[in-house]
């Protein structure tokens, strides 16, 4: 606890030191701060369906803290982050996420046709499917690559990314080593169009990793390779990508390589829209096929997305109301040959998103105007031929629905009565398959109600309601939510909300889910205090999914950049 205390006191220090230099020099300096903590409760009243209380961690104050310094000098960039996990990290957390220590570095040279990084740097081919390097601090990933980057603009329309080192993982990188390239061509632009725009697109990405197994019957290269469209013609616009990763060893139990099932994967994605002045209609088809790609073999399929190399999120509506959030859907684009009744090789689906706004004055609009939003998403595991054992093998219909894994139906009407009044009234029906999607035994269905109503006062304050129900066949049955929330002035916000799972079968686990809190903002400095219970279950931020599991204490979280 001391090495970790001391170097979070290093680390203000520095930040004080500069704070001056960053106030005289605002053109080159820049400088950021956050800190999430919780002190976890002995919760003797917070049950598991196996009458189990949730007591209190070995070590119950537990915090994520980041420290960012960045200095600009011309076509110069340096940046360095420093990190801190006091005395471990939020609950399950990446266990590798144990130390305080700097944590990535960059130098970064910005010219007129070459830019150049070298260190940890973050970045994307197309829309992810083969590589994307990001961090997302609240489902603990930072996967960025440390090695070189160069982008490199040859000639006018043309663009080119090229990158080589390894990810990290934790405080270290792994075994793995990556390389790659992404090449664009605004074709419309050379062709002189003005009302189109048309743009190609290809990336190659590969892994290089070599295993301790003898004569396996895979490479140690992965390579992938993908080629893209991407089309706009006024209100319309259309994109398309298709990416092959070679053959490789299927992984279906993490840390266990399968070395007599060598297979190759593959991903398609396709989007088209129209959109205009109050109405907007959005179309996403996708289909995986054995497409989780890892910097490490091994690594695939953790549950803390640790060495992920691609980025698949789920295409699903992300729903801000509380019960909407309690059966998620995760991409599924792995293997898992587990039994004649459980095979699966991948996802096949989609999602549509209409949206409509009813001008002031129509027949729905009424004097106000109103908003109406509908989104439908459907997924399936793919249709094929699975063998189970003797040996273990797969072959997958390129168009074919398989066992249905989720849906999700919804509506959000959203109307303005008043200057002070706004409701927002939203309908959810979802099927969520626990046994595809979390390997666990039945069919869910559920129906939400939500009500959610605005008030507006004077001198920037506000109050919010929201009303929530959820009518469920399975599991754990049916669920009420109301949350109260007041914002003071435009700088104080305070809340108290309950998810109440009052219709369990078991009643030691029908529990209340309450919690208080509120926040402060001023300019970049964000300050926000809460106390309550954590209900187990997946936590998704754009579609990528963490677990938590079920807890009780006292929360902080402290930001502000300079």
């Amino acid at each position: 606890m001391q090495r970790s205390l001391s170097f979070l006191q290093r680390c203000f220090v520095f930040f004080i030191l500069i704070s001056g230099q960053i106030y005289a020099q605002k053109e080159a300096f820049s400088a950021g701060f956050e800190s999430s903590g919780q002190w976890y409760l002995n919760d003797t009243g917070l049950k598991d369906e196996y009458n189990n209380t949730t007591t209190q961690p070995q070590q119950p104050l537990r915090s994520n803290s980041y420290l960012f310094l960045q200095y600009k000098r011309n076509k110069w960039h340096f940046g360095i982050q420093g990190e801190s996990y006091l005395q471990n990290a939020l609950l399950n957390m990446n266990p590798a996420y144990n130390e305080s220590k700097v944590a990535t570095y960059f130098g970064r040279y910005m010219g007129t046709q070459f830019d150049i990084t070298a260190g940890y740097f973050y970045e994307q081919f197309g829309s992810g499917l083969l590589f994307r390097s990001w961090e997302d601090r609240a489902l603990g990933i930072n996967n960025a690559v440390r090695g070189i980057r160069i982008l490199w603009n040859p000639y006018k329309n043309w663009n080119t990314k090229w990158m080589y080192g390894k990810q990290r993982s934790g405080f270290e990188v792994s075994e793995g080593t990556l390389f790659g390239a992404d090449v664009s061509y605004n074709l419309s632009t050379a062709l002189g169009w003005k009302t189109t725009d048309l743009s190609l697109g290809s990336n190659y990405v590969g892994r290089y990793e070599q295993t301790s197994l003898s004569n396996p019957a895979f490479t140690p290269l992965t390579s992938g390779v993908g080629l893209r469209l991407s089309m706009s013609h006024q209100a319309f616009y259309g994109t398309a990508e298709y990416n092959y990763k070679t053959p490789d060893a299927v992984v279906q139990s993490v840390g266990q390589i399968d070395t007599p099932l060598v297979k190759p994967g593959s991903a398609l994605l396709a989007n088209i829209g129209y959109t205009r002045k109050g109405l907007g209609i959005d179309a996403t088809f996708r289909r995986l096929e054995n497409m989780g790609f890892y910097s490490e073999r091994a690594a695939k399929g953790n549950v803390y997305n640790d060495k992920m190399v691609n980025y698949l999120p789920s295409l699903t509506k992300q729903h801000h109301f509380n019960l909407a959030n309690i059966y998620v859907y995760q991409a599924q684009p792995n293997v898992l040959l587990a039994g004649t009744n459980y095979v699966k090789a991948g996802e096949i689906g989609g999602q549509i998103d209409l949206f409509y706004e009813a001008k002031k004055g129509s027949f729905f609009g009424g004097k106000q105007g109103m908003k109406l939003a509908c989104n439908f998403s459907s997924w399936n595991a793919l249709s094929g031929t699975y063998y189970i054992m003797n040996p273990q093998d797969y072959s997958t219909n390129f168009i074919g629905f398989g066992q249905r894994m989720f849906s999700d139906y919804n509506i959000e009407i959203t109307k303005k009565w008043s200057s002070k009044w706004t409701t927002n009234i939203a309908s959810v029906n979802q099927y969520y398959n626990k046994k595809y999607i979390e390997d666990a035994s039945g069919e869910i269905r559920t129906h939400i109600v939500a009500v959610e109503a605005f008030y507006k006062l004077s001198n920037g304050r506000s109050w919010r309601w929201v009303g929530e129900h959820m009518w469920a066949d399975y599991d754990r049955k049916n669920w009420a939510s109301a949350t109260v929330e007041f914002n003071i002035n435009p700088q104080l916000t305070v809340y108290v909300y309950d998810m109440y799972n009052y219709g369990n079968d078991l009643d030691y686990y029908r529990n209340h889910y309450y919690n208080l809190g509120g926040s402060y903002r001023k300019k970049s400095l964000r300050f926000a205090l809460n106390y309550g219970r954590q209900r187990g279950g997946l936590v998704c931020v754009g579609g990528v999914c963490r677990f938590v599991p079920e807890s009780s204490g006292i929360s902080a979280t402290l930001t502000f950049s300079l």
